[in-house]
Order: structure tokens, then C-alpha cells, then sequence
């Protein structure tokens, strides 16, 4: 029910490539296997619509069925990722996690209770209407991290809209937005999802040549880290057609220096929060930082040079602090921003 359009996408492309992980290419026909048994492995684990599973995992192909599995159930995931081990326990208790389903690094499951009852308004809303939901905790980094409570169906409906086929990487995390809106790109438009067993520049930009990748989302910093390496010079990039990048401002030279090496592959700025989802966006060109952000279901403006957005696919609210939302439903994003005309220039907080 909440994914019979990825069904239909798998189902037709089923011996299309869905997946390198560690260095082996698994087909649709496995996700579709897989997506099969986990079903079952929830049904006799009596784990019922409405119920908090925490996954801590990074993609691979029991984290990618199991995030499918959990949706078409009803459930309310909570995925964190090995990279913030050492928040685990208070993602855990901020979330309310009824199950945790751990996956380890030869993608084997252990599955657990933890004897915490999940109330909240923001649960109870989504059981009441039968809808799979989704915490995303914010990065923490000048505080306890936000956990920002999801419609999930409300972030995927985008999807449903058949965009370019890619070979994608992953370079955002599982338990990120712009990683989670990676994966329902690729997976809605019967790509490929291609995973690196680490995110230094020469392990990428290898996975790059040796699978043909053409998309990288990816940070200014790790631009960066490829111009001061010169790790490119050291594969064939020639697959590469977009490199996206966001989460962080991108310094004007850097742009421009990469724009000079690598003319014909495409920079798009993204812009996305963990509170109101990934925006559509179109730069002005491969070397400005002027983008257009918007698109079906966002409404953007400007008041005192910050960003406000109103998303319909906007959280239902924090499990452990105030709503950011102002009384007439608009985010406050804290980013200060220049426009010129339908563009803008984000300055950063």
C-alpha cells in the first residue's frame, strides 16, 4: 500500500542492477527477495503496524528491504547509523524505541526489545491514521540533538513522479535526509545505489570509475578534499554527469576550480533540512551559487534576509523540544539568504 509504485518499478526492472555493496552488483529480483522475507521476519517477530524500530545499520541490502519492509507495515523507523555510536543510547531513549534491529558489517541481523512503550502525541497521530513514520535526529553539534518526528509517506509521494535513471553513491548516511532522499530517487527511478566502504576521496572517485557511477551527492568540504588530493587525476571520471552538493556553504573558488576541471559534468546546489525535506532546486549554472528552491508542495520567503520555508512534507514536530513553526505553519530556518529575483544565494546560518 504505502510502496505499490516502487513495487511496480522493481517488478519491471528486475534483472536491472539495484545495489553494489562491498564490491558485488545485486539485481531488483534481490531487493524484491529480500523486501519478501523481511515481511515475514516482522510477522513472526509480532511486530505490528504503529510500533518504534530503531535500525542501526548503513545501506546495504538488508538495510535498504528492511526500510521498505518497515514502511508497507506501518511502522515508525528510527534509523541510525554507525557513524554516531556513541549517541546511540540517547537516540534510543529520545526516540522511544520499542525494537532495535542492529544489521553488522556482513549485513547479519539481530533483532531485540527494549521494554519502552512509545506514547506521544506524535506516534499516536500517525497510528490513528494508519501511516508508517520516520525520526531524524539533527546533528547535535551545539546541543542534545532535535528528533524530528515524519509522515514518511508525505517525504516519498515525490517520488512517485518518474524522473532520470542514474548510478548514484551514496556519500549521506542512512539516518540522513539527503541520504534517505537519495535511495527513493534511485530506487523510484530503477538506478542504482552504489555504496563505498569508506568516504576518503580515492575510495570514491575509484568506486566512481569502477562502476560507472554518474551521480555524486556529495559536501563542498569533500569537493574540496578532491582538488587538494588531486585524487582525480588518478581515475576516469568520465562516467560522472552531475556532482550534487549542499549540507554546508560552498566557497565561491571552490566551485569555480572544479567547474574549470571538469566542464561538462553538471554541479547542482541541493537544499534540504531534516525538519522539511529535500526542496527542488536549480542553479543558475555549474559555477554560481544562485539557485532556484521550491517545487511541488514547498512555498518559500524571506523575512529579515532568513530563509522561511512551508513544506507539505514538514515534520509533524521535535519529540523533545518546542515546534520551530510559526502559528501560520512556516519553518524558520535560521539561513540568511540573498535574492535576486527567483533566485537565491544561501549565506549559511
Amino acid at each position: 500500500m504505502h510502496i505499490d509504485f516502487l513495487l511496480e518499478v522493481f517488478r519491471a526492472n528486475a534483472d536491472s542492477d539495484f545495489l553494489v555493496w562491498n564490491g558485488r552488483v545485486f539485481p531488483y529480483s534481490r531487493l524484491l527477495a529480500d523486501l519478501d522475507r523481511w515481511q515475514s521476519l516482522l510477522e513472526e517477530n509480532g511486530i505490528a503496524a504503529g510500533t518504534a524500530v530503531a535500525i542501526e545499520a548503513d545501506f546495504s541490502p538488508n538495510a535498504i528491504a528492511l526500510f521498505l519492509a518497515l514502511m508497507e507495515k506501518g511502522c515508525i523507523l528510527i534509523p541510525i547509523t554507525t557513524a554516531i555510536r556513541a549517541k546511540v543510547e540517547e537516540f534510543l531513549e529520545t526516540s522511544a524505541a520499542e525494537v532495535l534491529i542492529t544489521l553488522d558489517s556482513d549485513d547479519n541481523h539481530t533483532l531485540s526489545r527494549t521494554g519502552t512503550a512509545a506514547e506521544n502525541e506524535f506516534y499516536a497521530a500517525l497510528r490513528a491514521a494508519g501511516r508508517p513514520g520516520l525520526v531524524l535526529f539533527s546533528s547535535g553539534s551545539t546541543g542534545k540533538s532535535k528528533a524530528a518526528v515524519h509522515d514518511l509517506p508525505k517525504i516519498v509521494d515525490k517520488y512517485r513522479t518518474p524522473r532520470k535513471c542514474l548510478r548514484s553513491i551514496t556519500f549521506l548516511l542512512y539516518d540522513h535526509i539527503g541520504g534517505i532522499n537519495t535511495m527513493f530517487y534511485i530506487l523510484s527511478n530503477a538506478g542504482c545505489i552504489v555504496t563505498t566502504p569508506d568516504r576518503s576521496a580515492d575510495t570514491v572517485l575509484r568506486t566512481v570509475q569502477d562502476f560507472r557511477v554518474e551521480l555524486l551527492p556529495t559536501s563542498p568540504t569533500f569537493i574540496n578534499l578532491i582538488l587538494i588530493s588531486e585524487a582525480w587525476k588518478r581515475y576516469d571520471l568520465s562516467s560522472l554527469k552531475i556532482v550534487s552538493y549542499g549540507t554546508e556553504p560552498m566557497p565561491e573558488s571552490t566551485l569555480k576550480r572544479f567547474h574549470g576541471i571538469f566542464p561538462d559534468i553538471r554541479l547542482v546546489q541541493t537544499y534540504g533540512l531534516s525538519e522539511v525535506g529535500i526542496l527542488q532546486s536549480q542553479s543558475k549554472s555549474s559555477d554560481s551559487l544562485w539557485v532556484k528552491i521550491g517545487g511541488d508542495g514547498f512555498e518559500t520567503r524571506v523575512v529579515d534576509n532568513i530563509l522561511h520555508i512551508k513544506s507539505r512534507s514538514a515534520m509533524l514536530g521535535y519529540l523533545n523540544a518546542p515546534s520551530p513553526f510559526t502559528a501560520d505553519g512556516w519553518f524558520i530556518t535560521g539561513d540568511l539568504v540573498e535574492t535576486d529575483g527567483e533566485y537565491f544565494r544561501i549565506l549559511g546560518r
